[in-house]
């Protein structure tokens, strides 16, 4: 089993950042792919950024590539998202998930191909 747990939201004018946590406890952390995904209200919950077990490879979402930087620090069993230049749209609940690396292929936006989520952290923007 491995708890997952969400914080550093908060409401934040457009244009300003915002940096997001997620601290794991549980079992060998370092064995977990890791990913943010988001949901705003009314819609499904989609894909944010992925990092490797290792930390040596992310993935980002065509919508915040360049904005968000996703990375892992697995020595304190934490994943991090800071998010820059953020707009309305980037508005949701976002939630960290964890993937077993002994999974098949890493398939780093299926949602259902993820074995543990947090409870989420609600991120508004204003205009």
């Amino acid at each position: 089993q491995v708890q997952l747990a969400e914080s550093g939201g908060g409401l934040v004018q457009a244009g300003g950042s915002l940096r997001l946590s997620c601290a794991a406890s549980g079992r060998a952390f370092s064995t977990y792919h890791m990913a943010w995904f988001r949901q705003a209200p009314g819609n499904e919950r989609d894909f944010v950024a992925a990092v490797s077990f290792n930390g040596a490879t992310t993935h980002y979402a065509d919508s915040v590539k360049g904005r968000f930087t996703i990375s892992r620090d697995n020595a304190k069993s934490t994943v991090s998202l800071q998010m820059n230049s953020l707009n309305s749209e980037d508005t949701a609940v976002y939630f960290c998930a964890a993937q077993s690396i002994y999974s098949d292929l890493w398939r780093y936006t299926a949602e259902s191909r993820y074995d543990y989520w947090g409870q989420g952290t609600q991120v508004a923007v204003s205009a």
